[in-house]
């Protein structure tokens, strides 16, 4: 891929995907941010990459959310990302929430996975190494560890906030009551947790009678990831399998036995209901998200632009009546 020309759009603020205050915080996140999640692997299209990067910060998006193993192989989505933005963005690091976590498992031996001090400030290490980056804008804990204690995850998170590699901390997938526990801890250092993130859409609601009223009560922001339920919540199914699509793949999150006649039936009586609202079903269920007052921003995965685009387009029309949330309520 040659040496990009790119210059952002002089108008992306003024034509914005929106912003929300995160929590009780003073950083704005845009409604919609990007996930590199997938397709910003090695395995994926590069000059695809680059230009949805380059599409979502030409319309405002500019929270770019990874995790130390996303891509395939793990860790090439942070170092993708980091050649995008050297090449490209080098003038805009100021300008772009760029967040990471670690949590999950990244390389052989006791010392890659988990919610240690150790592998936590080793991890971030290397992503600021694979992005060329001296900080990261947010740094997760991405996951509950039961066998470290809380106060050590904690710890490290603030000493990197104090050590100046993390402006804010958040946490993911965080247990009710780990959760509580990690706001007190973290507030007594210093270093309020700024955000959580977890899994929210219409198949997924556990977090309405936990996270968000938590969330609220400790004035942390919400963020929520897998809106789409991997892409079930899209007309993709309907008729069958894509070759292409993610459940089409032997590997990944979504598999064709979740594609039961059941959720079929479900996710065909929910495209009715946005096509009456004159929207897609992926831009209905993106909207549903985000009537909760509590969810700051969703995290989009997105394959190509056009995909991008429509997700963008979700903000022209993002309203409910009574009665489509209890219709669609029924059928989550």
């Amino acid at each position: 891929m040659s040496k990009s020309t790119y210059e952002p759009a002089a108008d992306r603020y003024t034509n914005t995907v929106g912003y929300e205050y995160c929590g009780k915080s003073g950083l704005q996140l845009p409604r919609i941010s990007l996930g590199l999640w997938h397709n910003f692997g090695d395995v994926d299209d590069p000059d695809e990459a680059l230009k949805m990067i380059q599409f979502a910060f030409d319309h405002g998006i500019t929270h770019f959310d990874l995790a130390n193993n996303y891509g395939t192989p793990y860790g090439s989505a942070e170092k993708n990302f980091g050649k995008i933005l050297k090449d490209n963005f080098s003038s805009y690091r100021d300008e772009m929430l760029i967040s990471t976590k670690a949590g999950h498992d990244m390389w052989a031996g006791p010392y890659g996975d988990w919610g240690s001090r150790k592998y936590l400030i080793a991890s971030l290490n290397q992503s600021l190494k694979r992005m060329h980056l001296d900080y990261v804008d947010i740094f997760y804990s991405h996951r509950y560890d039961p066998n470290t204690p809380l106060e050590e995850t904690m710890s490290a998170l603030s000493d990197i906030v104090k050590q100046g590699k993390a402006l804010y901390v958040g946490i993911s997938k965080y247990p009710e009551d780990k959760a509580r526990e990690a706001y007190r801890i973290l507030r007594e250092n210093g270093t309020p947790c700024l955000i959580n993130q977890d899994r929210y859409n219409i198949f997924t609601r556990h977090i309405e009678q936990s996270v968000l009223p938590l969330a609220e009560e400790h004035g942390v922001g919400v963020v929520a990831f897998s809106p789409l339920a991997q892409g079930m919540l899209s007309d993709k199914y309907i008729n069958g399998i894509p070759e292409n699509s993610r459940a089409a793949h032997s590997y990944g999150f979504l598999q064709k036995s979740q594609l039961t006649l059941e959720v079929i039936d479900k996710i065909t009586k929910l495209n009715d209901i946005a096509e009456k609202r004159g929207q897609s079903l992926a831009q209905m269920a993106l909207a549903w998200c985000l009537h909760q007052p509590q969810v700051n921003s969703v995290i989009v995965g997105t394959s190509s632009v056009k995909q991008l685009q429509d997700n963008i387009n979700t903000l022209n029309n993002s309203t409910f009546t009574d009665d489509e949330l209890w219709r669609i309520g029924e059928l989550g």
